[in-house]
């Protein structure tokens, strides 16, 4: 029996329904229009067709949105100081620096220097350190997403065992944090980790994200496992992104699966926009609108 698909994509385009309302709310009752301000350095195709897709995400909900871009030799003094001019701009709702940024940029500083009211992809130093400690902040859109997901799709959490292959700052060390306060058993696993299959085969929730295509194959899952594949890859030869999970043998072993493509990358943008549109609603920063 084939497992069931965590359809990200068809969840996401329920919550976009459920924003539209949210925006036109804030219109009611502050007069503005949430809008989300996007930084790119630089001119990685990737990262220009990842924020046309976003702009074209808020588009569909009525957020404003607007990118600013700076040549790939950009100083940085040049990107702080846009990051200084979006904190103070009180038209702006929220700032996504996209990453990366070039390599000779200081991308933490640079993170560091957004206000935390601002920072709706929830990955600076200053909202992670929120979410480790307990305080409010946006979380990262990432993890974000695939809690809203698995709870969408009523997985249950609590005492569930989970396992996170990856620790990157924005998305394995968020997740699982997320993970715990919902009172889940959490592994931390890396591309380091020796005999992972030992612990990939233990969980009962499995998130992939570390970057590796199909590392994770049918016999590394437990019977019935609820998998996440947040990976994506691109491999010479294959057309399209490629996951971290070897989709065909591992559909085979777990209960629910994501597809990649379509499952977690429309849920980051979902998050994305919400936590743009609740930075309007509760710090009063968007676009008047004139009556």
């Amino acid at each position: 029996m084939r497992a069931g698909l965590l359809d990200g994509q068809e969840t996401a385009r329920a919550i976009r329904e459920e924003l539209k309302f949210e925006v036109a709310e804030i219109l009611k009752s502050k007069g503005i229009v949430p809008k989300l301000a996007a930084v790119l350095v630089g001119d990685d195709p990737a990262s220009d067709a990842y924020v046309s897709m976003k702009g074209k995400a808020c588009k569909w909900v009525g957020v404003e949105s607007e990118t600013f871009r700076l040549p790939k030799d950009s100083t940085q003094e040049e990107v702080e100081s846009l990051i200084d001019r979006l904190n103070a701009d009180r038209t702006v709702s929220g700032v996504l620096i996209q990453h990366p940024v070039p390599k000779h940029l200081d991308e933490m500083a640079i993170l560091a220097r957004l206000e935390v009211e601002k920072d709706v992809d929830g990955i600076s130093r200053n909202s992670l350190g929120s979410l480790i400690t307990g305080r409010k902040a946006f979380k990262s859109c990432t993890p974000l997403g695939i809690i809203e997901l698995l709870q969408r799709y009523k997985v249950a959490i609590e005492g569930k065992h989970a396992v996170v292959i990856g620790r990157s700052i924005i998305l394995g060390k968020p997740m699982a944090h997320l993970l715990l306060d919902l009172n889940a058993t959490v592994t931390i696993c890396h591309s380091r980790t020796i005999d992972l299959g030992s612990f990939t085969r233990q969980a009962d929730i499995l998130v992939a994200a570390v970057g590796r295509p199909e590392l994770i194959t049918g016999n590394m899952i437990k019977p019935g496992a609820v998998v996440v594949d947040a990976g994506y890859n691109r491999v010479a030869g294959r057309s399209g992104d490629i996951g971290d999970v070897e989709f065909e043998s591992a559909s085979k072993v777990a209960s629910l699966i994501t597809p990649v493509p379509g499952g977690v990358g429309p849920m980051t943008i979902a998050m994305l926009l919400r936590n743009t549109i609740e930075a309007a609603n509760q710090f009063g920063n968007g676009v008047l609108v004139e009556n």
